[in-house]
């Protein structure tokens, strides 16, 4: 439970309280699951309705790459994910010394995340920092000023912005594994600036935020059977009026403020939860 839910509360609180923090601790209990389920891996859901049988942690470094922020808890995947994020640490390890930061993959089990995300829930999507790291001490000194740094001003990529991550990018767009990545509409502009409208940057999807990072996410694979796929990404390289609303007054303009009701998961994700 939470130490909100256990703290003798001033009354005038108790009752946001009892609704608010309470409440979501009860109602969400994947972040507490503290060990992925045996059996082999299996992807359940969708990205933001989902959970992962059989999922495998990450090593907290390899060649090329190093997991960041680790004490989130949010190191598991399929094993097709932790290969992807292994062939591209030797990628860039042929380019040089330097190494790519791994953000957030899934929790043990999947399952909804208690703040960040609302995918990462079935163990296909990756976090890629767009910044390399000399040395794991580098990585750290970045760590300690808190998130990455953004590679966006205002409407364009700034001087942060280069060939290292648009290596990233292009490299994870090319993989046939992978089924579509987010970045920033700047990046996505200055992509589409840059190559003229390439066959990869179909993959490579606007959306709000995702300035200092690319959130990868890969295929169902064939052993999950129920894992659900999104809708096909449309035809073309997206560089034409599907790039330019991103920029409109509509885009711009903040949501209703409404709370969105959370799906009710999978019943095979209900049972994961008690799962050995």
């Amino acid at each position: 439970m939470s130490p909100l839910c256990s703290r003798p509360l001033h009354p005038l609180l108790l009752l946001s309280l009892s609704l608010g923090w309470c409440a979501v601790a009860v109602a969400n209990p994947w972040p507490g699951v503290e060990r992925p389920s045996a059996g082999p891996a299996q992807v359940i859901g969708a990205p933001a309705n989902g959970c992962l049988a059989g999922a495998v942690a990450l090593p907290a470094s390899g060649v090329g790459y190093l997991d960041v922020r680790r004490w989130r808890g949010r190191y598991y995947g399929h094993p097709r994910l932790l290969a992807l994020i292994e062939t591209l640490g030797r990628a860039q390890q042929a380019r040089d010394e330097r190494l790519v930061m791994v953000g957030d993959l899934s929790q043990p089990r999947g399952g909804r995340m208690s703040g960040g995300h609302r995918s990462h829930q079935h163990g296909l999507d990756v976090d890629l920092w767009l910044t390399l790291a000399a040395s794991p001490a580098d990585a750290r000194a970045l760590l300690d000023e808190g998130d990455p740094p953004s590679l966006v001003s205002g409407d364009r990529v700034n001087r942060r912005w280069g060939e290292d991550a648009r290596f990233l990018i292009e490299w994870a767009a090319r993989r046939p594994e992978v089924d579509r990545l987010f970045v920033n509409p700047a990046i996505k502009r200055a992509l589409c600036d840059a190559t003229g409208g390439a066959d990869w940057l179909r993959k490579v999807r606007p959306w709000w935020g995702h300035d200092a990072h690319t959130h990868v996410r890969l295929a169902c694979p064939e052993d999950s059977p129920a894992c659900e796929p999104q809708s096909p990404i449309p035809a073309g390289p997206g560089c034409g009026a599907e790039l330019d609303w991103w920029f409109s007054a509509e885009a711009r303009s903040p949501g209703s403020g409404r709370r969105v009701a959370e799906p009710t998961p999978p019943a095979a994700c209900a049972r994961l939860l008690n799962a050995p």
